[in-house]
C-alpha cells in the first residue's frame, strides 16, 4: 500500500536549511498555513496565528521542560571520555540512557563526573542498545544535574546553545524531557495572552520527549518500527477544555506533534477526552483516523521521520510532500529552531492571498 514505506516520506533537504540557532524573537519565524483539504498554502509571520485562530478553539500545548540530560563523563577505571543521554527515569535513581561509546560500557562499568560528585554504575544492556544506569550522588538529584548536565540539542545542531532557556517553551512547566516540543518554541507569552483575549482556550498537556526524536526509522516498511514509550499526564481541566470546544462545534489545535500523540493516547473509544497519565507508544501513520485533533501548528521535520509520517497522517502525504517542496524552494529553516506550519480545514477566507 502506498505511504506504508518509509521511502515514501523522502525528501531532498539542503544542509543550509537546517537552522542552526533560535531567532532573537521568538514569534518572528516563518508560518506556511496549509489547508488541509486543498493543500492550499501561503506565507506568514508566525506572530500572525491569531489571523487563523477562531474564539472558542482550543490550543493544546505540551507544557513538559527539558532536562539538562547530556552528561559527560570519564570511565572510572580507563580515563576514557563517555557521554550519557538521559531519556526515561524509573526508579531508584536508575535512568534508561543512550550511551557513547556503547562498546566500552559493559554492565559493571563505572562512569565519574566532573568533580566527582555523581557517579554512574551500567546496570544492563536493553535489546534496542539502550543502558540502564544508576546513578549515585549527594544531595538533590536536580540540583547536581543542573550543575553538570548540558542541554540534549539533536545532533543536527552543531552550535553551542548560548542560553538553555531558548530550547524551552516559555510555559515550560514539569521536568521530564530528553528534547524540547520544538512547535511550542515559536510563542512568547505576549503572543499566548493575545491569543486567550480573543477567546482561544488553552489546555496544557505533559508529554515527556524520549528517545522516538533520537531514533531514525531503520525499517523500510513502517508497520515494522517499533515507537518507545513517553510518559504523558491529562489533567481533569485540559480534558474538560478539550471536551468543552468539541462538544460546542469548535477546532482543538494541537501544538506539536506531542501534544497530538497526548490527546490521541488519552481519548476513549466514543471520542471523549478523560483525565489520565500512563506511558503511551502510540505511531500515528497515514490511515489513523483522528479522534480529537482538527488542526496542527508543527515545524518542519526530518526526512522519513515517524513525525512526517504523522503529518502526513492529518493532511496527506502528497499535500504533505508538495508543502515542504516549496518550504524548500521559498528557503524555509527546518527542524528544531526553524519554522512553522498550521494545517487546518480552512474556509475560502482561511487562506489569505498574498
Amino acid at each position: 500500500m502506498e505511504g506504508l514505506k518509509t521511502s515514501d516520506y523522502y525528501f531532498d533537504l539542503p544542509k543550509e536549511l537546517i537552522a542552526q540557532d533560535p531567532l532573537e524573537d521568538r514569534s518572528a519565524s516563518r508560518l506556511l498555513v496549509m489547508d488541509r483539504q486543498t493543500g492550499a498554502t501561503s506565507h506568514h509571520i508566525f506572530k500572525e496565528i491569531c489571523s487563523f485562530l477562531k474564539p472558542g478553539d482550543c490550543l493544546v500545548l505540551n507544557n513538559t521542560k527539558v532536562i539538562p540530560a547530556r552528561l559527560l563523563g570519564a570511565k572510572e577505571d580507563t580515563g576514557a571520555a563517555v557521554e550519557i543521554l538521559l531519556l526515561k527515569r524509573m526508579e531508584n535513581d536508575v535512568w534508561e540512557t543512550l550511551v557513547k561509546p556503547g562498546k566500552k560500557l559493559r554492565p559493571g562499568a563505572k562512569v565519574v563526573f566532573g568533580d566527582g560528585r555523581l557517579r554512574a554504575e551500567i546496570l544492563d544492556v536493553e535489546e534496542d542498545g539502550n543502558r540502564l544506569v544508576k546513578f549515585f550522588y549527594d544531595g538533590i538529584w536536580e540540583e547536581v544535574l543542573d550543575s553538570l548536565g548540558e542541554m540534549p540539542l539533536p545532533p543536527y545542531i552543531t552550535h553551542k546553545l548560548q542560553d538553555k532557556n531558548r530550547y524551552q517553551t516559555v510555559y515550560a512547566k514539569f521536568e521530564g524531557s530528553a528534547a524540547a516540543p520544538t512547535a511550542g518554541l515559536h510563542f512568547t507569552k505576549e503572543l499566548l495572552a493575545q491569543v486567550e483575549a480573543m477567546g482561544v482556550d488553552i489546555a496544557y498537556v505533559t508529554l515527556h520527549v524520549g528517545l522516538g526524536t533520537f531514533r531514525p526509522v531503520k525499517v523500510d516498511n513502517v508497520l515494522e518500527h517499533h515507537m518507545h514509550t513517553e510518559f504523558y499526564q491529562v489533567t481533569q481541566e485540559a480534558a474538560d477544555k478539550i471536551n468543552r470546544a468539541k462538544a460546542a462545534g469548535n477546532r482543538v489545535i494541537c501544538v506539536g506533534t506531542t501534544s497530538c500523540r497526548t490527546v490521541e493516547s488519552a481519548v476513549e473509544a466514543d471520542g471523549h477526552m478523560k483525565a489520565c497519565s500512563g506511558n503511551t507508544d502510540i505511531f500515528i501513520y497515514p490511515g489513523y483516523k483522528f479522534k480529537v485533533m482538527d488542526g496542527l501548528i508543527t515545524n518542519f521535520h526530518l526526512p522519513e521521520s515517524t513525525l512526517v509520517m504523522l503529518v502526513s497522517a492529518f493532511a496527506g502525504r502528497d499535500h504533505v510532500l508538495k508543502a515542504y517542496e516549496e518550504a524548500v524552494k521559498e528557503k524555509y529553516r527546518f527542524f528544531s529552531f526553524g519554522d512553522a506550519m498550521f494545517i487546518a480545514d480552512l474556509n475560502k477566507e482561511g487562506v489569505r492571498a498574498e
